[in-house]
């Protein structure tokens, strides 16, 4: 079965509907759900071409930002958008995400459900604009955090996790998180993540970082996440006054 990921990306924003929080109420959580359980149905026929989503060339196994921190993964993947908005305005959006921050723009009342605790923003948030290396990102209070390991403004932020690294236990998995902007074509830029997973061979390991149920569930949520950055920083581009009213990414509390 052939599926071809890479078209769906070419949504245009809305400047009728561009406050709306992302991901919010009962219709998203029924979408969100649906797509992950048709996702997991759907693994063995499409599995492959969801790892290189909306990738062009060769993004998808080009080196970037972080490989070198899990050398040798059990899987990866690496999804692409384009954005209509130059990659100054699409860093903000990346350095602030995080729970606690500004969330992460996917489907906020199904992550809430699952204790997250997360509020998506429509709007840059100057407090969490200077993301530094060694600072914890957190994904839901109660699990182990996610650490900065790179920050290159408005190209890249790259971030680790050990459960070791916070006291969790023995080092039974690692993996990355990976942002990169690139410039794109008349202006725009490419928004790409990846993420790199090792795991120990015991099944307590590989359900946390195996490839399988996480890979189809994260893809949900990050195709959601990064359509939603694409949005926004779209709307902001076409709106120059309001990046200039939140200050610019080289701001300085």
């Amino acid at each position: 079965m052939e599926c071809d990921m890479t078209q769906d990306i070419n949504i245009r924003p809305s400047r009728a509907r561009t406050t709306r929080p992302p991901g919010v109420g009962v219709l998203a959580t029924l979408e969100g759900v649906t797509l992950i359980v048709w996702h997991l149905m759907a693994t063995p026929f499409i599995g492959r071409a969801r790892l290189r989503w909306g990738t062009v060339g060769r993004e998808g196994s080009d080196s970037l930002p972080g490989d070198d921190l899990v050398p040798d993964p059990k899987w990866s993947c690496t999804l692409g958008v384009a954005i209509d908005a130059p990659p100054e305005n699409v860093w903000p959006w990346i350095a602030q995400i995080g729970q606690g921050r500004g969330g992460f723009y996917s489907y906020q009342t199904l992550e809430n459900v699952l204790g997250c605790k997360i509020v998506n923003t429509t709007e840059i948030l100057p407090d969490h604009q200077h993301p530094v290396v060694g600072e914890d990102v957190y994904l839901k209070p109660t699990a182990p955090p996610l650490r900065i390991e790179w920050v290159q403004p408005p190209n890249a932020l790259v971030l680790f996790g050990s459960p070791a690294d916070v006291g969790a236990g023995a080092s039974w998995g690692i993996s990355t998180w990976q942002f990169v902007v690139n410039p794109g074509p008349d202006g725009g830029s490419r928004l790409l993540t990846r993420g790199r997973y090792d795991h120990a061979p015991d099944w307590k390991s590989r359900l946390a970082f195996g490839r399988f149920p996480i890979e189809a569930i994260s893809f949900v949520m990050s195709r959601k996440m990064m359509l939603e950055i694409k949005r926004l920083a779209e709307r902001d581009a076409l709106d120059p006054g309001r990046m200039s009213r939140h200050g610019s990414m080289d701001s300085r509390p």
